[in-house]
């Protein structure tokens, strides 16, 4: 039972490893189809949860800037483009957005009191759909699959064993904090700087990424949770890390406007 949980554990590893936009060494076990139709199953349940906004400016003011987003987004990510995009506005003090595999954004109402233009929008949608393209969705689900796995080999093996209870708490407790949400931290690095790239590419100006932060930074009040125990980067990570990657996306914004991409998006 061991050895065959061990082996369960390596065969999926050593079949499964990919490489992301970026490089990263990624783990996907499931089909891109199969996670599409989770999105979709996962966004028809928020969309009978929370209210659609009824408000036709804002929502052709997001629309315009996703579609915009959409649109530039690389040849490269065929595989994980939908290419028609669905997108809704959701009637909510909530400062969020998101993208799912199978192309659907969510907007909150919330959000554009703190983006405060079509390029800070940009930036946040841009970065939502990265992590579509990027198939974060299915490198998080793999984790959680392995990390399940290797738990129930560690439970096996420590059956009789009478610090099996300390054990198991120390192993969640690795699992959760030394695995998963270090991960996540790089999902939302690598979405920021897939996101800077599109977005400049959409014709946004990709400084404002560095602004919306600061907006961001002072809508939380300081109650963001200690980076450590986030699945995020702390506000001011953040930030430094866009300011040392907008001299690499310049370039990009510079050619999409000297080519006359100049997306008009009236908010």
């Amino acid at each position: 039972m061991k050895k065959s949980l061990l082996a369960g554990i390596t065969l999926c590893l050593l079949s499964a490893c990919a490489v992301s936009p970026t490089g990263r060494k990624q783990l996907l076990l499931m089909g891109n189809n199969d996670v599409a139709q989770m999105g979709l199953s996962s966004f028809q349940q928020i969309k009978q949860k929370e209210q659609v906004s009824t408000d036709p400016k804002q929502t052709r003011y997001v629309q315009c800037v996703a579609q915009a987003i959409t649109q530039a987004i690389p040849a490269q990510f065929a595989n994980t483009n939908p290419g028609q995009w669905e997108v809704v506005v959701f009637d909510s003090k909530e400062v969020n957005a998101f993208a799912l595999p199978g192309g659907r954004i969510g907007v909150y109402t919330g959000l554009l009191k703190v983006a405060k233009n079509q390029d800070q929008l940009a930036a946040v949608i841009g970065h939502e759909v990265s992590h579509v393209l990027a198939q974060h969705s299915n490198e998080r689900l793999s984790q959680s699959q392995v990390a399940n796995m290797g738990m129930a080999a560690a439970d096996s093996i420590l059956k009789d064993s009478t610090t099996k209870g300390p054990a198991m708490a120390a192993l969640g407790m690795g699992v959760q904090y030394g695995v998963l949400m270090p991960y996540s931290r790089a999902h939302e690095t690598e979405a920021d700087v897939l996101g800077l790239q599109l977005m400049a590419t959409a014709g946004f100006n990709p400084k404002e990424s560095v602004s919306l932060w600061y907006n961001m930074a002072a809508a939380s009040n300081g109650q963001a949770p200690m980076e450590i125990l986030s699945t995020h980067p702390s506000d001011q990570t953040r930030i430094n890390k866009l300011q040392s990657l907008i001299p690499q996306v310049m370039p990009m914004y510079q050619q999409a406007q000297a080519g006359g991409v100049h997306p008009q998006c009236a908010g």
